[in-house]
């Protein structure tokens, strides 16, 4: 464990685990229904962040930019926040990336595309963008309320490169991918650990 998530190691063991998650893939992967998931809590972060009084959010109009950018009132200084919600769990990921050493549980995903495209984003415009995941239906995790993880694009890339292909993962296509003829769904994640993320609370 690191300095980040106070979590105990035992609840990483999916073999211990009286309520296991089901490991079989239905491959049903609605996109919009994800997208429309995701935007209700984009929204709530934006209405949280905006009644602190201190900070501006607003959802990003160019879609090539993270989902919310966020300005500070007094410095106008401003940085992006590109929100995760994770409902599924990669239950076979030690069967599928083995060399990744990571648990069903601890293991959250993101976008190939996004990563690296944020991070060039980051080295080319110096902006600062965190990744912030929206955990929910993880009993083991979240003990049935809403836990948030956070890391800084930056942070998130030294990890990718100390890890190179071993948690790289591209799944089949499924019903629910493909909308209006385009294929929108992603398809090829790469994975992190809880404990290598920070834990955030909001705050009344």
């Amino acid at each position: 464990m690191n300095e980040y998530t106070q979590i105990s190691p035992y609840v990483f063991n999916c073999d211990v685990c009286p309520t296991r998650c089901d490991g079989a893939s239905k491959m049903v992967y609605n996109f919009e229904d994800d997208v429309a998931f995701s935007e209700h809590y984009e929204q709530q972060l934006i209405d949280y962040i905006n009644n602190t009084g201190k900070f501006l959010a607003q959802k990003t109009a160019d879609d090539a930019y993270p989902d919310i950018k966020v300005t500070h009132k007094n410095s106008n200084s401003s940085f992006y926040i590109e929100v995760k919600v994770q409902r599924r769990t990669f239950m076979s990921i030690e069967k599928k990336l083995p060399d990744a050493k990571l648990k069903p549980s601890e293991t959250v995903a993101l976008n190939l595309s996004d990563l690296l495209r944020y991070d060039e984003l980051k080295k080319t415009k110096g902006i600062e963008i965190f990744i912030l995941w929206v955990l929910l239906d993880r009993p083991c995790i979240t003990g049935g309320e809403t836990k948030y993880y956070y890391r800084l694009i930056s942070e998130l890339m030294l990890i990718f490169e100390a890890n190179s292909e071993s948690r790289r993962f591209t799944r089949e296509s499924g019903d629910g991918d493909i909308v209006d003829g385009i294929h929108k769904g992603v398809t090829v994640n790469y994975h992190f650990s809880l404990t290598e993320l920070k834990p955030w609370e909001k705050r009344d």
